[in-house]
């Protein structure tokens, strides 16, 4: 590929610089910049958690060594604190043979016991590996890399030649910051996590459409405690328009209703967990969002057989009336406690009759979804406080602060006003059993509300959205997407190039053909 800046256009998106072809041969997404700039922020969370949470297992692990020595101490009779005796003795299940020299160390044998109290034998907590198993360009690989500190070795993966050219050019692009720390690798994505398994702090799955074909191997090559960062697009798929379709990529049948958006969020959801339970492991989500044309997920995974055994108290199927918009969730599984034991066993049901007890219509049955939380407000609330901390290194800070501001919220909705002959009107005529306040609170105002945060910003520019996939040629059909300045003006190169070739056919002729020769 030629090399002459000429030939590319240079896109800058937080800290990173990219140089975009003009024959659009590889795939840049800017709408997707809200998206990047969510990611960035809980991957810095993430980091600041992590660090804790190694923090803490130190400090358990040196009180529960010095626990262990007391009681091995205390367990000697006769003895100083510093004298160990000169009979055999069991150390953390291990018969040690000790030598009768006085001038043998008092604690040499306690070969299990760290050294924390001095800094000396604490496992050092290595900067986390990153994996973009998608990386086309390797924007995002490279805004990682240069914007979020503490940050390792990030890994980008694509099986399209052309987007792994584009991205080591990027790298070199972006300066040694990025060189010493992203590499690109041309390979199949599915095959180089199953390859790699339990290696990467964090996998991030961004892909063109469903990402349900690279689940299996993205929760194998998750470290345990380590997060997966993943984006579905096809929300068509997910909100009910091909149910089927649905089916067979995520195991679940959606359901056409108001709440349809955060079914495909509990949809995905639960997809990840039926992945993750295959190999022992389980999820937690941290957050969830749905943006613009897609949803995206944030969930650490974990490895445990019993606590894995707990997946069916989070799923569950979903009842909604086909005439009023009620539904019922009928769990999965359900659990019993006898003589200090646990017993998993199938949920009751059914939970709803033949008919509607409101309005007197069917019931359509949806799913299975998850239907534990979706979001930990500890992590919402760090994230937005993050966030708000350094607005200027977030170029989507807007729109990412008005969701998670959102989020962390928590409101009741006014029902509109329906026609008398609605399911709606029919139920809201019905005597209440109990009598509601429905006066104005004095602190009623929410946060956005009362700190005059936008929740639906307009979008930047017009046609704003997903652009061609990479390779596509630019025809008039794409006016609704990529504007009419843009197409016309390839339209223009084209008829020109057209226009070239035309004459150059039409001398050809001229030249074969002895009739056309004067």
């Amino acid at each position: 590929m030629s090399t002459d800046l000429n030939d590319f256009k240079i896109i800058k998106e937080g800290e990173a610089e990219i140089l975009m072809h003009a024959k659009n041969e590889v795939f840049y997404n800017k709408t997707q910049v809200n998206n990047r700039d969510l990611s960035i922020a809980v991957l810095r969370t993430f980091i600041e958690k992590r660090k804790l949470e190694h923090e803490a297992f130190l400090t358990r692990r040196t009180k529960s060594a010095e626990k262990v020595l007391e009681k091995e101490l205390e367990s000697v009779p006769n003895s100083e604190p510093n004298e160990l005796p000169k009979d055999d003795v069991k150390f953390n299940g291990e018969r040690e043979m000790l030598d009768e020299t006085p001038q043998e160390e008092p604690c040499s044998v306690h070969k299990d016991i760290p050294e924390s109290t001095n800094g000396k034998g604490k496992r050092e907590l290595k900067p986390p590996r990153v994996l973009e198993a998608l990386s086309a360009s390797g924007l995002r690989a490279l805004r990682y890399a240069r914007e979020v500190e503490g940050i390792g070795q990030v890994v980008a993966v694509d099986n399209d030649k052309a987007s792994v050219e584009a991205c080591r050019r990027n790298i070199k692009f972006n300066g040694s910051v990025a060189c010493s720390k992203v590499e690109s690798h041309l390979a199949d994505a599915r095959v180089f996590m199953l390859t790699h398994p339990k290696e990467f702090d964090v996998v991030d799955l961004d892909p063109y459409g469903s990402p349900s074909v690279f689940l299996d191997s993205a929760v194998q090559s998750v470290v345990d405690g380590g997060m997966l960062m993943c984006t579905a697009t096809d929300m068509a798929v997910l909100c009910g328009g091909n149910g089927e379709v649905c089916y067979s990529k995520y195991g679940s049948y959606p359901l056409r209703g108001k709440y349809c958006h955060e079914m495909a969020l509990r949809i995905l959801l639960a997809c990840i967990e039926s992945h993750a339970n295959r190999y022992k492991r389980y999820i937690v989500p941290v957050l969830s969002v749905q943006m613009d044309f897609y949803i995206r997920v944030f969930v650490r995974i974990y490895t445990s057989a019993s606590a894995m055994k707990n997946t069916p108290l989070k799923l569950s199927y979903v009842y909604q009336c086909t005439g009023c918009d009620s539904f019922h969730l009928q769990q999965i599984g359900r659990t019993v406690s006898k003589n200090n034991s646990m017993r998993y066993l199938p949920g009751f049901g059914p939970v709803v009759p033949q008919e509607c007890t409101d309005c007197g219509k069917k019931f359509n049955m949806g799913g299975p979804i998850w239907s534990a939380p979706i979001h930990d407000h500890e992590w919402v609330t760090s994230i937005l406080a993050d966030l708000k901390s350094m607005k200027d290194r977030y170029p989507a800070y807007d729109r990412i602060s008005a969701v998670l501001t959102t989020i962390s919220e928590v409101k009741s909705h006014p029902v509109k006003e329906q026609p008398s002959d609605q399911p709606g009107s029919v139920i809201l005529a019905k005597e209440p059993a109990f009598q509601a306040n429905f006066a104005r609170a004095v602190a009623s105002l929410s946060k956005a509300q009362a700190k005059k945060v936008a929740r639906f910003l307009p979008n930047p520019e017009r046609h704003w959205g997903p652009k061609l996939r990479a390779g596509r040629q630019i025809t008039s059909k794409h006016i609704s997407l990529l504007g009419p300045e843009a197409v016309n003006g390839s339209l223009k190169h084209d008829d020109d190039d057209d226009d070239e070739e035309a004459q150059g056919e039409a001398k050809r002729q001229k030249t074969e053909d002895p009739t056309l020769v004067s």
